[in-house]
C-alpha cells in the first residue's frame, strides 16, 4: 500500500523539479529579454513547484520512504516566448491530468492523505494552465504589442530607480 503511493509521490517530485528547472530557465531568458511581468510570472510559478516538492518529500518521508531529487525531464532550451508559454500550459496540463490519477490510485490503497496532497496540487497545476492559457491568449490578441508592453514595463522600471530622488 504505502510503497505504490511512495512510487506515485516520487514520479510527482521528479515532474515538480523538471517544471522548477524549466521555468527558472525561462525566468533567466525572459528577464534578460526585458520581459519583466512573464520572467516573474515563471518566477512565482516555480517557487510554487518548489513548494510543492517540499510537501511531497514531507509525505514520503512520513511514509518512511526516500526522496528520489531527480528532474523527470531535462529542460528544453527554448527562448520564444510563445513556445514558452505553450510548453508550460502542456506541462501543467498533463501535471493535472497525472496528480488527477494518482489520486484515484491512493485512494485504492487507503492512503487518504497522499489523495488529498495529489488533490491540492491538480487545484494548483490547473491554476497555473490557467496563468500560461491566459498569456496565450493576450499574445494572440494583441500580438507583437503584447511584448512591446512587457519591454515598456522594464523601460518604466529602469528609469524610476535611476532617478534622483527630489526634495
Amino acid at each position: 500500500m504505502k510503497e505504490k503511493s511512495i512510487e506515485l509521490l516520487n514520479k510527482a517530485v521528479g515532474d515538480e523539479l523538471a517544471a522548477v528547472h524549466q521555468y527558472m530557465y525561462f525566468h533567466f531568458h525572459l528577464d534578460d529579454q526585458g520581459y519583466d511581468l512573464l520572467a516573474g510570472l515563471f518566477k512565482k510559478t516555480a517557487i510554487d513547484e518548489m513548494l510543492h516538492v517540499e510537501n511531497l518529500a514531507e509525505r514520503i518521508l512520513f511514509l518512511k520512504g526516500d526522496v528520489e531529487m531527480t528532474p523527470a525531464l531535462p529542460v528544453k532550451k527554448i527562448h520564444n516566448v510563445k513556445e514558452m508559454l505553450t510548453l508550460a500550459k502542456q506541462m501543467e496540463e498533463e501535471s493535472a491530468r497525472d496528480y488527477n490519477l494518482w489520486a484515484n490510485e491512493c485512494s485504492k490503497n487507503a492512503d487518504s492523505v497522499s489523495k488529498k496532497i495529489f488533490e491540492a496540487l491538480v487545484e494548483e497545476e490547473e491554476r497555473h494552465f490557467n496563468q500560461y492559457d491566459d498569456e496565450l491568449e493576450n499574445m494572440a490578441r494583441f500580438g507583437d504589442n503584447y511584448l512591446a508592453l512587457q519591454s515598456i514595463e522594464r523601460s518604466k522600471s529602469v528609469s524610476t530607480r535611476t532617478r534622483p530622488a527630489t526634495e
